[in-house]
């Protein structure tokens, strides 16, 4: 049973891996957006408290993130496994979730940190182009569209979001180089820090996980 923490800053890939890693271990991926949106749409205690603050574009704060995924650990199918996409984010948030994972008696197998250069992940992120009515994503040296800034689903014309400007995206990675970065020595600490390359295919991240043993 796999049961990890993906780690890494905005544009390093991880939402792309734990889609490829749930595929081949057939275990849940638990992001943070999925777990506000279920939360809300349940109406659980935590879940009404977080949408307070998302309705009001306020970041949620830490006691009810947490209150939010001690809800979702308390599914039962956390117990064949998981990848825990975007929490914790910092420090303390790593110490809850230590008490969350001590609680429901699971284990952390490993905290994977996707490594990539800076300069990349502002290439990657700024280079999508989203389209604004079918929510079809690509690239401009990767995914291209067949017609040049036309989505080939709709037809309509890309756009690129405010949160994929190259102003946006600094901000973003000095963020968290600030809060989340000292997880990495947190984690190391408890010797269940593994590093990849994520500069290549999600397909080679999968590869240098199997060669770990995973």
């Amino acid at each position: 049973m796999n049961s990890v923490i993906l780690l890494g800053a905005p544009g390093s890939g991880k939402g792309t891996l734990a889609q490829h890693m749930k595929t081949r271990w057939g275990v849940s991926h638990i992001s943070t957006g999925d777990m506000f949106r279920e939360a809300v749409k349940n109406n659980t205690a935590m879940g009404a408290q977080a949408s307070v603050y998302m309705k009001n574009g306020q970041l949620v704060p830490d006691d009810v993130t947490i209150g939010v995924v001690e809800e979702r650990f308390s599914k039962d199918d956390v117990k064949k496994g998981f990848i825990l996409d975007g929490f914790p984010r910092t420090i303390p948030q790593a110490q809850a979730l230590d008490a969350i994972i001590k609680d429901k008696d699971l284990k952390i197998t490993a905290v994977i940190l996707l490594d990539v250069d800076k300069s990349l992940i502002i290439r990657r992120i700024t280079g999508r182009r989203s389209c604004p009515c079918c929510g079809n994503v690509y690239h401009i040296e990767t995914v291209k569209p067949k017609k040049d800034g036309i989505c080939d689903g709709c037809g309509t014309a890309l756009i690129q979001r405010k949160d994929d400007t190259e102003e946006v995206v600094k901000e973003r990675l000095e963020a968290y180089e600030k809060q989340t970065a000292p997880l990495v020595d947190f984690y190391r600490a408890k010797k269940i820090l593994v590093s990849i390359d994520a500069s290549r295919s999600p397909d080679y991240m999968v590869k240098q996980l199997e060669d770990l043993g995973f």
